[in-house]
């Protein structure tokens, strides 16, 4: 927001400077060389416009009465009498005020229609999100109503109910969580801290997953410490994301590794596997909010480890193709020897 007020003064001290310049080209210039005179009087039209492309109409028409301003004392001082000449001088200044209310107007309804169009969009956006919100939901919801209602029967075996009924609340919190964490702001805590003990305890909680689905986890890290401002959390959090979909895309047997290098000014984390890949649609959508081809999930996971890399000023890559694996690489900035 800063930004934008300073980028939009500093376009009307360029606009107020250009038309001091062509009023003092005016001035400076003999009164009998009409045709300087003629393209002085055709350059005010570039500050008018650029003030109706930056500030709307009332920039449009504030513009145009600095140049009358400026530009009727000239008319005023070349003054002959002439009917025909005098005509002509002040009917420039009539179609500058008519240049500028129809160029302020266009930009104004362009301005109007766009903002109408965002708003249909956040509204579509909504509507969308929504509807993912209540597709994941609804799944565990009825699995919740369903056994509850068995339990409330004495029907079935109770013991196995409760299992499925509290495996479906966890299910709606973990949405109801990333959902939460997505939508809010990131607030980090950085402190000094080696990454490689942030990637060793991604790892170890991945573990189970990994023998469970007879998936090999391996880790190559740096010799030694790696000290980085980060927030462990949140870079732990984001890890055990991307170390989870590996081996879930990895087939049994096959191996996901989680590597550690440095360089001069950036650290680089890579999680590869060869498992499924990705096709060029799922590609391209990978950080797209609520996009998930999984039967399972909020397709909200990448684009919160986007939020958290983006958040520690890094960034994150992804290539792949079906059949091939999988290599997402995470930079961050690196500086050698600080602890």
């Amino acid at each position: 927001m800063k930004d934008s007020v300073f980028q939009r003064k500093y376009v009307l001290f360029l606009i107020i400077a250009f038309v001091l310049l062509i009023t003092y080209l005016h001035y400076s210039t003999l009164p009998t060389i009409y045709s300087l005179h003629s393209v002085y009087k055709e350059f005010y039209y570039i500050p008018i416009f650029l003030g109706a492309l930056v500030f709307g109409l009332k920039g449009a028409l504030l513009l145009y009465l600095s140049v009358f301003v400026f530009e009727i004392p000239f008319v005023l001082k070349g003054w002959i009498g002439g009917f025909a000449a005098e005509v002509s001088r002040l009917l420039y200044l009539v179609l500058q005020v008519i240049f500028a209310i129809f160029a302020g107007y266009l930009v104004e309804r362009e301005r109007k229609a766009k903002i109408q169009l965002e708003k249909e969009r956040d509204l579509a956006r909504i509507g969308q999100v929504a509807t993912a919100i209540v597709h994941d939901l609804k799944n565990p919801l009825f699995s919740i109503i369903g056994f509850s209602r068995r339990i409330k029967e004495r029907k079935g075996n109770v013991d196995e109910a409760l299992d499925i009924v509290m495996e479906s609340a966890l299910t709606m919190q973990k949405i109801i969580t990333d959902v939460l964490d997505f939508s809010r702001p990131l607030r980090l805590t950085p402190k000094q801290a080696d990454v490689r003990a942030v990637i060793a305890k991604a790892c170890q909680l991945c573990a189970a997953k990994a023998r469970g689905t007879g998936v090999n986890l391996e880790s190559e890290l740096h010799p030694l410490p790696v000290y980085v401002e980060i927030d462990s959390f949140h870079m732990e959090r984001a890890l055990i994301n991307l170390v989870s979909n590996a081996i879930e895309a990895s087939s049994k047997g096959q191996e996901v590794k989680i590597r550690l290098t440095t360089g001069r000014d950036t650290l680089t984390i890579s999680v590869a596997d060869m498992g499924l890949g990705m096709d060029r649609d799922t590609l391209e959508n990978i950080f797209t909010p609520f996009y998930t081809r999984k039967k399972e999930g909020t397709g909200l996971g990448m684009p919160i480890v986007k939020k958290i890399i983006e958040a520690h000023k890094g960034k994150i890559h992804i290539a792949s193709a079906p059949g091939e694996g999988t290599d997402v690489k995470i930079e961050l900035p690196y500086k050698v020897g600080i602890r």
